[in-house]
C-alpha cells in the first residue's frame, strides 16, 4: 500500500563545490568534480531529463544540495560565475513543485564539504562565520519556504580530510555548539533540521545523549552486503546503526547510493523494513554522489532503476 506522506527521495545536487578545493588534484580524482570551480556546473538539459526520470519514477522528495548554485543577496562574495539569482531559483523551485516534488534544501556545513563557504571555510566558530551561516540559512528558508532544511555535518575528521590543503576538525563540546547553532537557526525559520549521522558511529553514548530528537537522521550505508556476521566490526557499527536510532526514538530517512554496491538500495530497503519501527521511518533516500550531466546519467539511471525496484517492494508487502 502507498502512503502518500513516506518520502521516496533523491539526493540531487545543484551545487557540486562541496569536497575539494580549486586547484588541488589529489582529491576525487576519478569523480565528475574533482576540484571545486568558480563556475556554476549546470547542464539544463541533463537536469530536465534527470528530474522527469524521478518523477516518473514516483520519487516525491528531492533534497538538493544547494551550495555554490545560489546567489546569496546576503553574502554575494561566495558566488561563482553563473550562480542564480532568487528569481531563478523560485522559478526552478516552482518548476519542480508542480511535477509534484518536495524540495528539501541543504547546506553542507561540515568543516569537510563547506567549500561553497569561501573564505567563510577557513573561519570556522568564529562570529563572523556564525553570522554569515545564520544570514544563509535564513535566506535559504525564504526563498525555499521549507518543511525540512539538512546542514550536513558530517565526516568531520582527519582521516576524511587527509587529502585537503586546509583541514580543520571541531571536536568534542564546540562541535555540539555549532550543531545547536544551526538547528537553531533552522527552526527559528519554522523547518525541521536533517543531520546525517555518521558522528554516531564513533561515539555513540555522546550522540544518543546530545542528538535532539527533533532532528531528523540520515544514517547512511552503501555496501550490498547486509548480514553483520559478514562485515567487518565497523560495517556491523554502520549498519546497525539504523536499529540504535530506532530503539532510541529518532525520525529517520536511510540513505542508500549505487556509489559502491549496485545492489544496495534494494537490500537497505529490506533491511530497514524489519529493523526500524515504522513510526520512525520517514522514508528512503537514494544517490550517486554525482552531478547531473550528460556523462553521469547512467549512473543517475541506474540509481532510479534501483530505488524503483525497492520501492515496488516495500509496497507490496
Amino acid at each position: 500500500m502507498s502512503d502518500k506522506n513516506f518520502m521516496w527521495s533523491y539526493f540531487i545536487q545543484l551545487g557540486s563545490n562541496m569536497w575539494n578545493e580549486a586547484g588541488n588534484t589529489r582529491h576525487r580524482e576519478h569523480r565528475s568534480t574533482p576540484q571545486a570551480s568558480t563556475t556554476f556546473l549546470f547542464d539544463r538539459s541533463a537536469w530536465n531529463e534527470h528530474t522527469e526520470l524521478l518523477r516518473c519514477a514516483g520519487v516525491n522528495t528531492l533534497v538538493m544540495d544547494i551550495g555554490e548554485a545560489m546567489r546569496y543577496e546576503s553574502h554575494p562574495e561566495i558566488a561563482v560565475e553563473g550562480s542564480w539569482d532568487h528569481d531563478t531559483m523560485r522559478a526552478e523551485l516552482d518548476r519542480l513543485r508542480n511535477m509534484g516534488f518536495e524540495i528539501i534544501p541543504k547546506l553542507n556545513f561540515s568543516a569537510c564539504h563547506d567549500v561553497w563557504l569561501g573564505e567563510y571555510s577557513r573561519m570556522l566558530s568564529t562570529s563572523i562565520y556564525y553570522k554569515v551561516c545564520k544570514d544563509i540559512i535564513n535566506e535559504v528558508c525564504e526563498v525555499f519556504q521549507p518543511k525540512h532544511f539538512h546542514i550536513g555535518m558530517d565526516e568531520e575528521t582527519a582521516q576524511n580530510q587527509v587529502y585537503l590543503n586546509f583541514c580543520a576538525v571541531r571536536q568534542y563540546d564546540l562541535w555540539w555548539h555549532d550543531l545547536y547553532f544551526l538547528i537553531d537557526c533552522v527552526e527559528a525559520n519554522n523547518a525541521r533540521p536533517w543531520v546525517w549521522s555518521d558522528y554516531g558511529w564513533n561515539n555513540k553514548e555522546t550522540f544518543l545523549k546530545k542528538m535532539p530528537r527533533e532532528v531528523v537522521q540520515n544514517n547512511w550505508y552503501y555496501s550490498g552486503v547486509f548480514d553483520p556476521a559478514a562485515l567487518s566490526e565497523r560495517g556491523r557499527e554502520h549498519l546497525e546503526f539504523f536499529s540504535v536510532l530506532s530503539e532510541h526514538g529518532y525520525d529517520q530517512m536511510p540513505t542508500g547510493s549505487i556509489y559502491s554496491s549496485p545492489d544496495n538500495m534494494q537490500g537497505l530497503i529490506r533491511y530497514c523494513a524489519e529493523h526500524i519501527d515504522p513510526a520512525h521511518l520517514l522514508g528512503f533516500m537514494q544517490s550517486t554522489w554525482e552531478r547531473t550531466a550528460p556523462d553521469w546519467m547512467h549512473m543517475h539511471k541506474a540509481a532510479i532503476d534501483a530505488l524503483v525496484e525497492g520501492k515496488k517492494w516495500y509496497e507490496a508487502r
